[in-house]
């Protein structure tokens, strides 16, 4: 993850923003993408990728192309399609590889990010009297919370001494990495488990991954990741760093649509391991005996993460994601990283310039702590200020009570854009 901040001397007026956009050499996939509009036609200006990413044009024809197997072809389709359906999933493997900095085998395309997340915990959270306890962030995403203290209850333990939550300091809005490690080496013999989201979804908060991983490998901790807000949006080094397994989802930055298959990570130093204790179905077996059925009744799980699958791709899921992974191969993470800190950074900057205090940046103030996102504490009238923004044709997301995430996504987002959204701010934080 880089951590330099981009050399460059911000200015307010517009006509910066147009330079900008001028001189971006990404600027051209905005076109690749379809944009929202207003009741008065016009585009709206959106800012919520970290929600929900915008649809590729190319997702359309893809997505038509596999109903016209379906129709043409029908259980034919398996094998006679343009894109075989017995192994698309393989298809967004090398794609979502080097997003992930992973080998190919150490990736896969499955599921959904809750339902991966049980599935590696089954396997990776192991408990013992000793070591039980799973160490999060404060503020972890709900649903990764759900899962972790259903899975200590289905274990036999209490949810309220086994779940460890790391906080921020009093005062402090964001985790101190010096206090996550300390955390670790203080609790570490006892916890079986450290799971933490690649960048928190409420504060925007990118963690240093590669140091927390080590620290926890040391202490005998067994290490995953939620990458829903990462992956697509920070360069990530999965393999590199060691972690055991990771999820996510890719509705958000991977844009490949609302309730998209999500992803999994799985080290390859497990993923050769067939002994591993895993939830099994027949799409993680060896697909050499999977139509051998009740010949080969015993599971034999593929080697890396295909054999934590359990079933056979949802293609009509996949295909859009298709779509997004070719862009993101076509433009290059690197780049779009180095656009995502200039992005970020201007509209850090505009919001800093609004006067009267109206707005409290959460997200860390360090280019290379944060992602796309900016999430924004809301100091006078939170509820008038989301309703103004929407009447200006601003997508944004409210977090209750007083929080607005806004995510510049460099895919699609210009540098104009940004310069609109801060005047719109401004305006509705001056005094009536």
């Amino acid at each position: 993850m880089s951590h330099s901040n981009p050399r460059i001397l911000f200015s307010p007026e517009e006509a910066f923003a147009r330079h900008l956009d001028e001189k971006d050499p990404q600027a051209r996939f905005r076109e690749r993408f379809h944009h929202p509009r207003g009741r008065d036609g016009q585009p709206l200006l959106y800012f919520c990728g970290n929600s929900l990413g915008l649809q590729p044009k190319a997702a359309k024809r893809i997505v038509e192309q596999e109903l016209a197997n379906w129709e043409e072809k029908g259980v034919g389709g398996h094998f006679e399609a343009a894109t075989p359906w017995f192994d698309y999933h393989r298809r967004l493997t090398g794609p979502l590889a080097r997003l992930a900095g992973a080998e190919p085998g150490e990736v896969v395309a499955m599921n959904s990010l809750t339902v991966n997340l049980h599935l590696m915990m089954v396997s990776f959270y192991r408990p013992t009297r000793e070591r039980h306890r799973v160490l999060m962030e404060d503020c972890a995403f709900p649903s990764d919370t759900y899962a972790v203290k259903s899975q200590i209850a289905f274990h036999g333990y209490d949810p309220a001494e086994a779940l460890v939550v790391a906080r921020p300091r009093p005062g402090e809005d964001t985790l101190r990495t010096e206090d996550l490690l300390a955390l670790i080496e203080q609790s570490g013999k006892t916890i079986a488990l450290v799971l933490l989201g690649g960048v928190n979804y409420f504060t925007g908060q990118a963690f240093d991954l590669a140091s927390i991983a080590e620290r926890a490998r040391r202490r005998g901790c067994r290490v995953g990741l939620d990458l829903a807000h990462a992956i697509g949006n920070i360069p990530l080094s999965l393999h590199d760093w060691d972690v055991d397994f990771a999820v996510w989802c890719s509705y958000k930055y991977l844009n490949a649509g609302p309730g998209a298959v999500g992803g999994c990570f799985v080290h390859a130093r497990h993923g050769r391991d067939a002994m591993l204790p895993r939830f099994a179905g027949w799409w993680g077996n060896d697909p050499d005996s999977r139509f051998k059925m009740h010949l080969l009744p015993e599971f034999l799980p593929v080697a890396g993460a295909e054999g934590w699958q359990l079933s056979n791709p949802p293609i009509l899921a996949m295909a859009p994601l298709r779509a997004s992974l070719e862009i993101f191969d076509e433009a290059g993470l690197d780049a779009l990283r180095r656009k995502s800190l200039i992005l970020t950074g201007y509209l850090a900057y505009l919001i800093d310039r609004i006067p009267g205090g109206a707005f409290q940046l959460l997200t860390p103030g360090d280019f290379g702590a944060r992602g796309c996102q900016l999430s924004v504490r809301v100091k006078l009238r939170p509820q008038a200020l989301l309703q103004a923004l929407a009447a200006k044709g601003v997508v944004a997301d409210f977090r209750e009570p007083d929080v607005l995430r806004f995510a510049p996504v460099p895919l699609y987002n210009s540098f104009t854009e940004v310069w609109h959204l801060a005047e719109i701010l401004r305006a509705a934080a001056a005094p009536a």
